[in-house]
């Protein structure tokens, strides 16, 4: 079972629940995984100072990953940690007429796949990435989320 540990900055009633997110982490690197991967949950002005440190964008995002570059600790990975930002989250969401529960799970995805090397760089390497996001999406008993759709 992945050792997925979530942090919370903002405590938000749209923010999925703890099991929730381990539920999709499972999917997306395995049920029988022991890997590890720390999951932070912050507010807009700390999405903000980190999209503008590590990627000199002067603006909050969705995700960011950062992979770990550590040593396995007792023969488990460390993957990384994700940050997600919940108001760039739940308002794009419904700029995109996406399900919020949806949209965390494809950012969560998204952000473990990018800790597991997927990059999107360029065509192909996106075109790779976005084709297991939908698989595992799917999977889940998500839309595709490159599909325009309306929220009920």
């Amino acid at each position: 079972m992945i050792e997925l540990e979530v942090q919370r900055v903002i405590d938000d009633a749209g923010v999925p629940d703890d099991g929730q997110f381990r539920h999709w982490g499972e999917r997306v690197v395995g049920s029988e995984s022991s890997d590890m991967v720390n999951v932070r949950i912050v507010d807009e002005a700390e999405g903000w100072a980190l999209n503008k440190q590590w990627r000199g964008k002067d603006s909050a995002t969705n995700v960011l990953s950062f992979p770990a570059s550590v040593p396995e600790i007792d023969g488990r990975r460390v993957l990384g940690d994700i940050v997600m930002c919940a108001p760039v989250i739940e308002r794009e969401a419904v700029e995109q007429g996406k399900h919020l529960e949806a949209h965390w799970a494809h950012l969560l995805t998204h952000g473990l796949l990018h800790l597991l090397g997927f990059d999107h760089t360029d065509a192909e390497q996106a075109k790779r990435m976005e084709g297991r996001e939908i698989e595992l999406l799917t999977d889940l008993g998500y839309p595709n989320p490159y599909e325009v759709t309306h929220a009920d």
